[in-house]
């Protein structure tokens, strides 16, 4: 089994709906359901990030997302599965339930 990151895309910094929240959770219950789930949240506003660069000498924070995008993370799925055709057809279904765009990437190793 690999293990597969899902992060979810949205353009704005919202909360999901009502209808959203519970299609979110039937996903959720399925995932655990079939052994898939590893571990699912939720992430605060872009606006709410702090960047941390501790490379040279002292750390130096500075507010804000790291990148100015049209698009950030507001959300993210760890999923195992056995090959890259059933994280697919997850994610797929991730998108669904949360109405909101999924990108799919295997962790190393």
């Amino acid at each position: 089994m690999a293990q597969y990151l899902m992060s979810v895309l949205d353009d704005q910094a919202r909360l999901a709906s009502a209808e959203e929240m519970a299609a979110i959770d039937v996903f959720n219950e399925q995932l655990q359901a079939d052994g898939q789930w590893v571990f699912a949240g939720g992430l605060a506003s872009p606006g709410s990030a702090t960047v941390v660069d501790g490379r040279d000498g002292d750390p130096v924070f500075t507010d804000g997302p790291y990148v100015e995008s049209k698009e950030h993370v507001i959300g993210f799925w760890i999923i195992e599965a056995p090959h890259l055709d059933v994280a697919l057809r997850l994610a797929a279904g991730g998108s669904k339930s949360c109405n909101r765009r999924v990108e799919l990437r295997p962790f190393l190793g």
